[in-house]
């Protein structure tokens, strides 16, 4: 009797360690850490600065123009015989290409410095006549227009510069009166007052594109044709609006 006792206690501990075990052994679970989560950089925007040397390109079209023309006859003594004036006007208009190089210098938001451009055209414009015995047209053409601007902006935001210009501009002019058997071309350069404003974008680091308007006044300039023992003799003073767009590089 006492050793089916015992037995049975023995049995009953020994079950009781292995449920123990089992639920120590089932119950631990090792903690899992998850992977630490890591920010994607930013793109770092365009840098505000705009300084060093540029190369550009640019299209355009001049508009605007406003030269009245006046026709006078002299004799070789250049005594007036005949003179009229408000005959019309040469509307000087046209396409244009332009090649420029520039340097800019950046103190905080402020940008500045000089450009050269040379521009080659279509631009011209044509005028019927009919006054002291001339009957005919004449026609103003641009070839082409060297200038030489001062620059200076305001960077609005780093991507963003809103300038203005002021300079002097070099153009190469044809002046022709025509008349039915007869048409004298005579060719002039002249120098210009411009003025302007634009804006110009970056697109990354090295490219910007920019979109501008300027004004030329060029001064007034005396052509002179022959008349057989006369002279005709015209002024000319080609203003007009221009507009462009284009692209720098910064070097």
């Amino acid at each position: 009797m006492t050793f089916k006792f015992l037995t049975s206690v023995s049995i009953l501990v020994g079950a009781g360690i292995l449920t123990n075990a089992t639920a120590f052994a089932g119950g631990y679970a090792a903690s899992v850490e998850e992977p630490p989560i890591v920010a994607t950089p930013a793109e770092a925007p365009p840098s505000p600065d705009w300084a060093g040397a540029y190369a550009g390109g640019s299209l355009g079209y001049a508009f605007g123009g406003d030269d009245i023309v006046g026709l006078e006859r002299r004799n070789t003594s250049g005594e007036t015989l005949q003179h009229r004036s408000d005959l019309g006007a040469v509307d000087l208009k046209g396409p244009t290409f332009g090649l420029h190089l520039g340097y800019r210098w950046q103190r905080d938001n402020w940008v500045f410095g000089p450009e050269l451009g040379v521009e080659g055209s279509s631009v011209d414009a044509t005028d019927a006549i009919e006054a002291i015995g001339v009957v005919g047209e004449v026609k103003s053409e641009l070839n082409y227009l060297v200038a030489l601007r001062m620059k200076t902006g305001y960077a609005i935001n780093p991507q963003t510069l809103l300038y203005g210009t002021l300079g002097v501009a070099h153009g190469d002019f044809d002046y022709t009166l025509s008349r039915p058997g007869n048409s004298q071309t005579e060719s002039y350069s002249d120098t210009a007052f411009t003025a302007g404003l634009g804006l110009e974008r970056k697109i990354n680091e090295r490219l910007s594109a920019f979109a501008e308007w300027e004004f030329r006044q060029f001064d007034k300039t005396e052509i002179i044709y022959s008349d057989g023992d006369d002279h005709l003799v015209t002024n000319t003073s080609p203003e007009h609006h221009h507009i462009r767009v284009g692209v720098n590089f910064r070097f």
